[in-house]
């Protein structure tokens, strides 16, 4: 993680020539067995129409990834970045802003034990020395701390091993791993093999929040804010529908675009709620929570060791501003 952190920092530099060619082709990063309303307008190529640029698509499996291609400039935006990883980023000194906040969900990340250890919530302390797979630097990395934490179970007992969550369900499956953390398809596939510690109304009691925002280099914001705007409206303007309709043939583009088939996709998104632009903008969110939540997110991983040290407030990390104007 140091390491990230530092590359991070090393490569965080302004790349104003490449966001000013950009602002003519738009790069976007996001993930596959993520279903969001986002990807039928991806489907009914509203962003190209709307934004009157070619846009890109390229997808990633871990939040941390988007940060490195956001770094080298290869990305310009990325929807559905957890928190977790915005924030080892830009404690790394990376300039990164939160642009808005793109899903809120509690039950689609989680941590799952191997059903033959028979481990629940009440023997969790029984997980110390244990194997564990977790995805470095994500939300799910931040949620299995504050269990960890919660349980009384001292994460340096643990036999850590990054594994993105496709791979940690596949390692849980074949017994090479007694837990495994994650979200997405890969969660799904974790819970045929094991259970839950806690259900998301449970990480909720305890403040464990889980949601994703949308990110972009500070730079690329300031010099193509229109675009950006513009981008954010699109965005909700497909949130919008979802939340009103919940169609059939909504679902279909998501799940296509989402490459999974429609029951899995329908599991999925069920789980997941889209705020709309006047919750984003109000306190709960980018009005203030956020802002605070990530410096809670960053202090318990500097107390972690997972990062080197947090920023003394993340106040600069969000930009409200295109969000704002695409209202």
């Amino acid at each position: 993680m140091k390491v990230f952190t530092k590359l991070l920092a090393g490569t965080a530099l302004a790349l104003s020539a490449q966001y000013a060619a950009a602002a003519e082709e738009l790069t976007v990063g996001y993930f596959l067995e993520w279903p969001m309303p986002f990807l039928a307008a991806k489907a009914d190529g509203a962003y190209d129409e709307a934004l009157g640029v070619k846009v890109n698509w390229v997808a990633f499996e871990t939040g941390t990834a988007m940060s490195a291609a956001m770094a080298s400039g290869d990305v310009q935006i990325s929807i559905s970045q957890g928190v977790p990883p915005f924030v080892v980023a830009a404690s790394a000194g990376q300039p990164l802003q939160v642009i808005d906040v793109a899903v809120s969900y509690s039950e689609n990340d989680n941590c799952v034990v191997a059903a033959e250890l028979e481990i629940d919530k009440d023997s969790a302390d029984e997980l110390a020395g244990k194997k564990v797979a977790v995805p470095i630097g994500t939300a799910a990395h931040y949620g299995f701390l504050r269990q960890m934490d919660h349980f009384g179970v001292d994460v340096a007992s643990l036999d850590i091993v990054d594994m993105a969550p496709t791979d940690g369900a596949a390692a849980l499956a074949q017994g090479a791993v007694d837990f495994a953390c994650g979200f997405g398809g890969g969660l799904a596939r974790m819970k045929e093999h094991g259970n839950v510690l806690l259900t998301g109304a449970e990480k909720e009691e305890l403040g464990i929040l889980v949601f994703d925002v949308s990110s972009s280099p500070a730079d690329f914001v300031v010099e193509n804010e229109e675009l950006v705007s513009k981008f954010l409206a699109v965005t909700a303007e497909a949130n919008a529908t979802w939340n009103e309709s919940h169609s059939d043939e909504m679902l279909d583009k998501i799940a296509r675009e989402a490459g999974m088939d429609i029951e899995a996709a329908k599991a999925s998104i069920s789980t997941f709620s889209f705020p709309s632009v006047d919750e984003q903008l109000s306190e709960k969110w980018l009005g203030g929570n956020a802002q605070t939540f990530m410096k809670g997110v960053a202090d318990v991983f500097v107390t972690a060791g997972s990062i080197d040290g947090a920023l003394e407030s993340y106040v600069d990390a969000v930009n409200a501003g295109p969000l704002t104007a695409a209202k």
